[in-house]
Formats: structure tokens, C-alpha cells, sequence
């Protein structure tokens, strides 16, 4: 298999039917929690709306002014519980060099997540990552150590924002 075929479709970066994809995260988002029968409040279903339609890290605080825009409660609690039922439950991600949030691309799949930041218009493009390539799992079976999570990040310039440098 080639380095192409094991790259997935960055959606971050990647045109595409932006409605057809918010609403497709939202219907397997009702079916996972109908399913396990998890409540998707208004709130969460909110945040990961917001989170959907921006395809850009947001951090707790811009979630919750834009929570506040409309009209939900704007106590951080709000935000931070909503956050933390999405990422627990495969529907976000946090991006550790950003401390913030973005939708996951792939929700209700269990994959190895890449994230590609752009450094100039903050857009976050999420990939896979072969598991298989990462010697880090190799090691860590070796001593006996159990991953429990790995962030993958890549900061740089989206094509986008490259076209626009270039002289």
C-alpha cells in the first residue's frame, strides 16, 4: 500500500457539501446516543453544532460566547461538561497546542486521529494516522505499557493560506 492510499480525506482543508456534512454528523450522533442511550441535551447538541459548522479549533470560551449568542446559559461549567460528554464519546476532539475543540471528521469509527493546524487561519484538518506506523506502540507493548491515548499534531500552512504567501 502506498503513502496515498493510507491518507484519508482531511475534511478541514478538502472542499465538500458543508450542510450535507453537518447533518450527516448529526443524525449519527442521535443514532450513537439513541443506541447507547446517552442523553444529547439541547446544550450538547448545540456544541457540536457549533463545533461542525466552524471546522475550526474553538476554545471553551469562544463555545461559550457563541452558547451565550444563542441563548443558552454562559457558566463554564455549561461548556466544559458538554465538551467533555462529546470527546468521551468519540464526537470531538481537543487539540492539546491549542486547548481547544474541533468536530471529529470520522465520529462512531474507532481510528487513530492526525490533526493538520494551519498557523495563519486556524482551520484544523483531521486525518488518520496508521497505526501501524507508529513505532510508539511497539515500545510501549515491549515494556509493558498501556496507551491509553496519543495526540498527533501538525502545526504549518494550509494550501489555502500558502497560495496567499506566495509573492
Amino acid at each position: 500500500m502506498d503513502v496515498s492510499e493510507e491518507i484519508s480525506i482531511s475534511v478541514g482543508f478538502a472542499g465538500h457539501d458543508h450542510d450535507a456534512c453537518l447533518a450527516n454528523a448529526m443524525q449519527s450522533a442521535e443514532a450513537y446516543c439513541d443506541t447507547r442511550k446517552l442523553q444529547l441535551t439541547p446544550v450538547r447538541r448545540k456544541v457540536l453544532e457549533l463545533l461542525l459548522e466552524k471546522h475550526q479549533a474553538l476554545g471553551a470560551y469562544a463555545i461559550l460566547d457563541l452558547l451565550r449568542e444563542a441563548g443558552f446559559s454562559s457558566q463554564p461549567p455549561v461548556a466544559y461538561r458538554a465538551l467533555d460528554f462529546l470527546v468521551e464519546n468519540g464526537f470531538a476532539h481537543k487539540i492539546e497546542r491549542l486547548n481547544a475543540f474541533v468536530a471529529c471528521a470520522l465520529p462512531g469509527t474507532d481510528h487513530y486521529p492526525a490533526f493538520m493546524i494551519c498557523r495563519q487561519c486556524d482551520t484544523v484538518a483531521e486525518t488518520q494516522s496508521p497505526a501501524s506506523s507508529f513505532n510508539l506502540s511497539a515500545t510501549a507493548q515491549a515494556t509493558g505499557f498501556k496507551i491509553e491515548q496519543t495526540v498527533i499534531e501538525a502545526k504549518g500552512v494550509c494550501h489555502s493560506c500558502a497560495e496567499i504567501e506566495q509573492p
